[in-house]
């Protein structure tokens, strides 16, 4: 008795563990199944078990597609039944996704936020002359408001500076004797003010009522 028991490690893994054991025994049978009318109701009935494992999603859109879908993935696309739509091809299945392009943050200046690279990357397209020359000052002074964010005290025009000149690689060099970023305190007292305007936003206004 003993002998016959069957543990999880020595069994084959699921393909969809979320259909447990039984239903991918009912799938392998399927497969073997000599008779291919007796595979097509054998195939049918797996078919109506899965729908009732998942009574929460038979208003969704395709949902009967979904389950033959998984039904040949289970039976690692071996199963040659009559589906009442497209049998999933296994090439497209097995395909890799493509790599996402997550934003390149310079892992030294993750305090200025993920798009300020792609700003500078811009203004150094941009040709010489008064246009280039304020979106560069635009964009100086919003690395200058994200930095007092993470370091609240205070910090020199020329730190910002040499910030822009490496995340350009180079590309944009603002003298030191240039026009002055705003000044520390006055980006601090502005960010100040938009905090509590939105927190005042955010609070329900108190309303006296008279006794009766």
């Amino acid at each position: 008795m003993i002998n016959s028991l069957e543990y999880n490690t020595e069994r084959t893994g699921l393909i969809i563990p979320e259909y447990g054991r039984h239903i991918q025994k009912m799938v392998d049978q399927a497969i073997n199944c000599p008779n291919k009318n007796e595979r097509n109701k054998m195939a049918k009935a797996i078919i109506g078990v899965m729908g009732n494992l998942n009574p929460h999603l038979r208003d969704v859109p395709d949902f009967q597609h979904k389950l033959w879908d998984q039904l040949f993935i289970m039976a690692g696309f071996d199963l040659d039944v009559d589906s009442p739509f497209t049998k999933p091809s296994k090439e497209i299945y097995e395909e890799k996704p493509e790599k996402l392009n997550y934003p390149q943050n310079h892992p030294k200046y993750r305090f200025y936020g993920n798009n300020i690279k792609k700003m500078i990357d811009v203004a150094s397209g941009w040709d010489e002359g008064e246009m280039k020359t304020e979106l560069i000052y635009v964009i100086a002074n919003h690395m200058k408001k994200c930095f007092l964010k993470w370091n609240k005290d205070s910090v020199d025009d020329s730190i910002i500076f040499n910030h822009i000149l490496e995340l350009s690689d180079g590309k944009i060099k603002i003298n030191k004797d240039s026009k002055p970023l705003t000044d520390s305190k006055d980006l601090i007292s502005l960010s100040a003010k938009k905090f509590s305007k939105s927190s005042k936003k955010g609070k329900k206004p108190f309303r006296k009522f008279k006794r009766k």
